[in-house]
């Protein structure tokens, strides 16, 4: 028979829980399903706490409860088969609810968080009320995704919502080529621009799904990677693509990664042509409840755009309800009601370098804009370009110096200069001096 596509894993509990290895034919309401020597099978009514995983190679023979226990911060390719009940239908389901009223774009919220592999059901939520935290980081989608998502529903997300919690919306997808997690899918460095771009829409349609509009923030989660020049470029390439296609398609762009690794990459990326996530996500278990991050300077990402992982996984337990979890201190952008996203300056322009001869400048505007770059030298005008940007919306300039710029550098050796970035009604000047490259 044909087998169903696979959608969950299983986190193997002990060797008592599992058929014994070899292949065989398993039989389920209905179904005859083939099973791959050495894969465990599990019948969930009788395991209904077993957290689903995706990225385990074993079979599923039922529906995953909503009570399920789950390690924080599993990831992994899918491999596990997950088989319905007989008469069980994903669109049949959806269809007899009437379409996700979008939540409405993202607010700030500064305080703690927490992050869960499944989503946790409603009644552990209500009795995490008792708890310090205020924001829940749930995966969405991802090719890595490891855990089954029964409860993560727009029903859900707008129940939460409306009960005050914060959400922080994950997307899991291909990793780095050189990531640390074994098991995951990995990114292509010849495809990574065009993967980013498809992680991005399917986050976007994954997210419209379950009631998370535009206007809100989603994450991708890049785990742990070893930095070398390939894969360093290859993933800045992808989360280059994914933020531009989450802008385009009305989304706000945020990243996760491991301090020393992706946000590390992400900090030596300001000032180029990357285009750079509007929220950072660094995973950082010092246990500082605050976003500070060795790898990132105090003018990156400053205005209510971080969240710190401070500590990894671990069980606490509020109203008689216990959750392995990832502690999160957020300033940051999530999806939840409440506060409303602060406004923007009318200008805010950073991380402002120069090299042979050119000068990058990230601009941000508040408002949609039209403005300009200027360089000045001794009151003559030794560069010049125009620019547009979208309220919200930001973007790494270059500029060159012209053709009166270049001589007098190549004669002097170096040059003083003055760097102009207006828009109407703000301005902002940076002193700037450039020398002679050999």
């Amino acid at each position: 028979m044909r087998l169903l596509r696979a959608a969950v894993g299983a986190l193997v509990l002990g060797a008592l829980l599992a058929t014994p290895a070899g292949a065989r034919t398993v039989h389920f309401g209905g179904w005859a399903v083939d099973v791959p020597a050495g894969w465990p099978v599990y019948r969930l009514t009788e395991h209904p706490r077993m957290c689903v995983r995706m990225d385990r190679r074993a079979v599923y023979l039922g529906t995953p409860g909503n009570e399920q226990r789950c390690a924080a911060g599993s990831v992994g390719r899918r491999r596990a088969v997950l088989v319905p009940p007989r008469g069980f239908s994903k669109r049949a389901q959806a269809s007899a609810v009437a379409p996700p009223v979008p939540v409405a774009g993202g607010s700030t919220f500064t305080g703690l968080g927490f992050d869960a592999c499944a989503a946790p059901s409603a009644r552990s939520m209500a009795n995490w009320g008792l708890s310090p935290y205020r924001a829940i980081g749930v995966y969405i989608g991802g090719a890595n995704r490891a855990c089954s998502q029964p409860n993560l529903t727009a029903t859900w997300v707008g129940e939460q919502v409306a009960a005050g919690w914060h959400l922080i919306p994950t997307y899991v997808g291909l990793q780095a080529p050189t990531s640390s997690c074994s098991s995951c899918a990995k990114l292509s460095s010849s495809r990574a621009t065009a993967q980013g771009i498809e992680a991005a829409s399917d986050a976007a349609a994954r997210a419209a799904l379950i009631g998370i509009g535009p206007g809100s923030p989603i994450y991708f989660d890049m785990e742990a990677y070893s930095r070398s020049a390939s894969a360093s470029a290859a993933t800045l390439s992808f989360l280059s693509a994914w933020t531009d296609q989450l802008h385009a398609l009305g989304y706000v762009s945020g990243a996760y990664s491991s301090s020393s690794s992706g946000i590390a990459d992400l900090a030596g990326a300001i000032g180029s042509s990357y285009s750079l996530p509007d929220q950072i996500w660094t995973a950082n278990w010092n246990y500082a409840q605050n976003t500070l991050d060795p790898y990132l300077p105090r003018t990156a990402w400053p205005a209510h755009e971080r969240i710190h992982q401070y500590h990894g996984g671990h069980n606490e337990t509020y109203g008689l309800t216990t959750i392995n979890i990832d502690n999160d201190y957020l300033d940051a952008l999530t999806v939840g009601a409440g506060a409303s996203r602060p406004p923007l300056p009318p200008l805010t322009v950073r991380h402002v370098k120069q090299a042979r001869g050119t000068v990058t400048v990230w601009v941000r505007c508040g408002e949609s804009c039209a403005g300009h770059l200027a360089l000045r030298s001794a009151g003559a005008g030794v560069g010049n370009r125009a620019f547009q940007l979208a309220g919200g919306r930001s973007h790494t300039f270059a500029l060159a110096l012209n053709a009166r710029g270049r001589p007098l550098l190549a004669r002097r050796g170096f040059l003083r200069t003055q760097l102009l970035v207006a828009i109407e009604g703000a301005r902002t000047t940076r002193a700037l001096r450039f020398r002679r490259t050999r």
